[in-house]
């Protein structure tokens, strides 16, 4: 069965190749959609688009797949998936274990590694080891990223996050629950005083803002739903522990260690699970979501149980 949806075709997107177009359009990534118009599902005004069609004005139809039926999203070394690309970005969703970039003493999997691999050419600005990259994620933090892969791409993303433009949004499980249900963090963060690997909320730290809203309650935590109005690292992980409601499974921020082992978490429950941004060169939001992993899906439903 397929679903199909009638769409205007935006000002934005007109001259652009059909492949580029639909991605933005519906929020694929590039070879999703080049997928749906080489199988013909794709046409405007009545006429078939290919892949390499120039898009102009008029309505798109286009067949979507059940999802049951639909080809998964290009895996690339890393463990990495292909959210959202077009010529001047690319959005990954980012698993657990994989670092933003390579960085002294790192040996594991890196964003930048990964794209390297898939043939994503990258941004020529930055550091060498950081070409293209805006933002970062904690190792241990999964969920969505955006890397630049044009200069122009990368110096707009890099004023936008700078500027505090760039909408992020974090789903969290913190232990207990919070009071109240909703509310803003506004506490500085630095080095913590005693661990030089670890933050803490400190009176000389860098200005730091965190959002809440409680989504759900359970017996013992809490689903936060969480918007980064600064991005400190470890942010949420310090701001929640000042709290004395730590993210399940953080156990270098002082979380249950028996709660954690019940909910089968070797990690803190945190994912980058929204973005959104203007993009970069020809304007309009890009936004991007990314479900749960298997092992954060998996903690909630113990929690639910």
């Amino acid at each position: 069965m397929a679903d199909t949806r009638y769409l205007p075709v935006p000002d934005a997107v007109v001259g652009d190749r059909a492949d580029a177009a639909l991605a933005r359009v519906l929020g694929l990534s590039r070879t999703k959609a080049a997928e749906l118009l080489s199988a013909g599902l794709v046409a405007l005004d009545g006429r078939a688009l290919g892949k390499s069609d120039r898009v102009s004005d008029g309505i798109l139809a286009v067949d979507l797949p059940d999802e049951r039926e639909a080809p998964p999203e290009p895996e690339i070394p890393g463990g990495l998936q292909l959210r959202y690309e077009d010529e001047d970005l690319v959005v990954v969703d980012k698993p657990v274990g994989v670092a933003a970039h390579p960085s002294p003493g790192w040996t594991g999997p890196s964003v930048v590694g990964g794209l390297a691999s898939a043939g994503v050419t990258l941004a020529a600005a930055g550091p060498a080891e950081r070409q293209g990259i805006v933002h970062r994620l904690d190792v241990g933090t999964s969920g969505l990223m955006v890397v630049a892969k044009s200069v122009p791409a990368y110096s707009a993303l890099k004023a936008a996050f700078k500027e505090r433009t760039v909408e992020k949004i974090y789903h969290a499980v913190a232990q207990g629950h919070l009071d109240p249900t909703a509310g803003t963090i506004d506490a500085p963060i630095g080095r913590h005083p005693t661990s030089d690997w670890k933050f803490a909320v400190t009176q000389d730290g860098k200005p730091s803002i965190t959002h809440y809203e409680t989504l759900e309650m359970f017996p013992a935590a809490s689903l936060l739903e969480i918007h980064l109005e600064t991005g400190r690292t470890h942010q949420i992980r310090v701001h929640m522990a000042a709290m004395r409601h730590p993210l399940a499974g953080d156990l270098t921020y002082g979380a249950d260690p028996t709660l954690a082992k019940r909910l089968g978490l070797s990690r803190q429950w945190l994912h980058a699970h929204e973005l959104a941004f203007e993009h970069p060169t020809r304007g309009g939001e890009v936004r991007v979501r990314s479900e749960y992993p298997e092992d954060l899906a998996s903690a909630l439903e113990r929690l639910r149980d």
